[in-house]
Order: C-alpha cells, then sequence, then structure tokens
C-alpha cells in the first residue's frame, strides 16, 4: 500500500517546512483557557460575566476553519501556530478585558504510522504540539524489523492540490537526523517501506497448500489399507 512509481517526484523538503510549527487544522479540538491582567485571573469562558479559577472547555474546529467561542464569535484560526491563534485571540478578547492571555492546546492531535509491518499500523496521539518524526516513530515501538529505515515517506494533504505531497526520508544514517527532527502536522502519514521478503512470502503461500496435499495423502493412504 501506499506505494509510489519509480519515477515519482517526491517534494523537497525544505527547512522552512522541516522547521515548521504545528499549525490547527480542521476537527482539532482545542482547549481554550483565557486570563485577564496578563494571567492574574482566569475567565471562564462558560459565563464570561464571572472571573473564577478554573474553566476547562473544547472548542471544535469547523470544518471551514473557524471556531466558536464566547463573546468573539467565529474566528478562523486555521493555517495558524498555537502561538499565532493565541496573539490574535488575544487581540479579539481586548474589547473585553483587560490586557487578555490566551492559552491554547490541541488535545486530540494525531499522526497515522506504518512503521514497516502493516499489522503494526497505528493511529497515535500526540501530547506535544511540536513532534517530530522520529519522536512519533519511536512512541509508535520504532521501524520494524521488516521496516526499510532508509525509505521513510512522510504524507502531508494540502488542501491547495489535489493530491498529497510525499517526502521521502532515509533515518538509517546520522545524515538523517535533520529530516527525521521534521515536525508532524495534523493527520500525517508516517509510511516506513516494508521489506519485500520472497522466501518468507513463498513459504506462507505454499504451507497452507503443502498441508492439504499431505491430508489427501493421508487420507488416500488410509482409505487404500483398510
Amino acid at each position: 500500500m501506499l506505494e509510489t512509481p519509480k519515477d515519482f517526484q517526491y517534494a523537497k523538503l525544505l527547512d522552512s517546512i522541516s522547521q515548521q510549527d504545528y499549525k490547527i487544522a480542521p476537527n482539532d479540538a482545542l482547549l481554550c483557557r483565557v486570563y485577564t491582567n496578563d494571567g492574574f485571573k482566569l475567565i471562564d469562558l462558560a459565563n464570561s460575566s464571572n472571573i473564577i479559577f478554573n474553566n476547562n472547555l473544547e472548542f471544535l474546529v469547523e470544518s471551514d476553519g473557524t471556531i466558536k467561542l464566547p463573546l468573539v464569535g467565529l474566528q478562523k484560526i486555521t493555517g495558524l501556530t498555537i502561538r499565532e491563534a493565541e496573539k490574535y485571540l488575544e487581540d479579539k478578547y481586548s474589547e473585553f478585558y483587560v490586557k487578555p492571555y490566551v492559552n491554547l492546546k490541541v488535545v486530540n492531535k494525531r499522526v497515522i504510522i506504518f512503521p514497516g509491518n502493516s499489522g503494526t499500523a497505528r493511529v497515535l496521539p500526540l501530547p506535544n504540539n511540536n513532534t517530530t518524526v522520529l519522536e512519533a516513530i519511536a512512541q509508535a515501538g520504532g521501524i520494524t524489523e521488516d521496516g526499510k529505515a532508509y525509505k521513510v515517506k512522510l504524507i502531508r494533504g494540502n488542501v491547495n492540490k489535489p493530491q498529497p505531497d510525499v517526502y521521502l526520508m532515509d533515518l538509517s544514517k546520522v545524515e538523517g537526523l535533520v529530516a527525521g527532527n521534521s515536525k508532524v502536522q495534523a493527520n500525517d502519514i508516517i509510511y516506513v517501506e516494508p521489506r519485500y521478503r520472497f522466501a518468507r512470502t513463498l513459504a506462507n503461500e505454499i504451507t497452507p497448500i503443502v498441508t492439504v496435499i499431505t491430508s489427501l495423502i493421508i487420507i488416500y493412504l488410509f482409505l487404500r489399507t483398510n
């Protein structure tokens, strides 16, 4: 699966892309905390007429890239980093509070990892905002014995293109650390190409046939002696 033809043109992993901070995407669930007076008091967004010390409200980023928040209403924040979104919302809330301070956290961020064996593929939740490819692979248990560390694909969707961008990484050498330290984005796919083991595949395919033939021979011999 996820194979690419021999003449496939991989996207170039530029420094501006590899070191890009996590950007908010549709379907992200955000934990939003708003403080006033540069963080002196926490604002209860469920009842914005009060200032208390407890709010843990989650807000979903809609498919159109907007999030609906108390007082400021719909705000488009997709494509912004966490810090950029915080500063943007601080400006919006400054109309209602003195020196607001906004803290955002994505609570449902995930990446799909195929570590070299399809049976071990998993959807991995990412607790940190800026998780790297190497960290994600390590959290998934590392590259399997059947995985090609020199052929790791980072597949990233792009709303401006009909096809996703595919970046090729060689993590078998120390030089690959630069690429491996690329920060993953929402819904990235990390695909480690599996090795094709001819002998193992042949054995798996032949074993059932041999078993059937052996069973038939045993039955034939049994019937013949009786």
